[in-house]
């Protein structure tokens, strides 16, 4: 678990610094300079251990730069509102590669479960959409206090919950399976011919 955890803080160290840094400030373009310099920084230490990054990283890191840059560039609060969906869009892009959850997968998920992580990938990505979209509805609004809401409560929990569920299904359906395999006829003639 541990391990999904700082794969997933390595893939979005520079969304979470943005964050971090916005709440501290109420300054978008310092934490959009501030992320900007964490995310090229991250990918020069990777550069320098010889660690070679996965798409999502590479992506999360390009997107920073990306629209990053074009938020200073721009100083237009529109764009910087709208700017997450296009995160979320190009994230569930990314998400629409098959197979993509296997690497934050342990051993046994994969064994006994690798249906489900396929399917699963394919609804995070939906997900990813989903929230592109509201997040597009917030920003049109023009309230920033919908937008910041949307973007610091909804966002965040919606992925929370979605984690949750996914851990508590697949924590479920797979016990239930592996039981199902030591109690099967088959299981039991192997053990009594061993």
């Amino acid at each position: 678990m541990a391990n999904v955890f700082r794969r997933l803080a390595v893939d979005f160290f520079s969304t979470i610094v943005f964050l971090a840094v916005y709440f501290a400030t109420g300054n978008i373009l310092i934490a959009t300079g501030v992320a900007i310099a964490g995310a090229i920084g991250q990918y020069i230490l990777a550069r320098i251990r010889g660690i070679k990054l996965d798409l999502m990283t590479l992506a999360s890191v390009a997107l920073v730069v990306m629209l990053g840059g074009a938020t200073i560039l721009t100083n237009d609060p529109r764009f910087v509102l709208v700017k997450p969906s296009i995160g979320h869009f190009a994230i569930g892009i990314i998400m629409l590669r098959r197979n993509w959850m296997e690497r934050y997968m342990p051993e046994i998920v994969l064994q006994h479960g690798a249906d489900l992580v396929y399917v699963a990938g394919y609804l995070w990505a939906a997900l990813m959409f989903a929230l592109g979209l509201g997040t597009i509805a917030t920003a049109l609004t023009g309230d920033m206090r919908v937008w910041t809401i949307y973007v610091s409560v909804v966002l965040i929990g919606a992925k929370l919950a979605a984690f949750a569920i996914q851990y508590v299904v697949l924590r479920v359906v797979i016990r239930r399976r592996i039981r199902a395999q030591m109690i099967s006829p088959d299981a039991a003639i192997q053990r009594a011919a061993g």
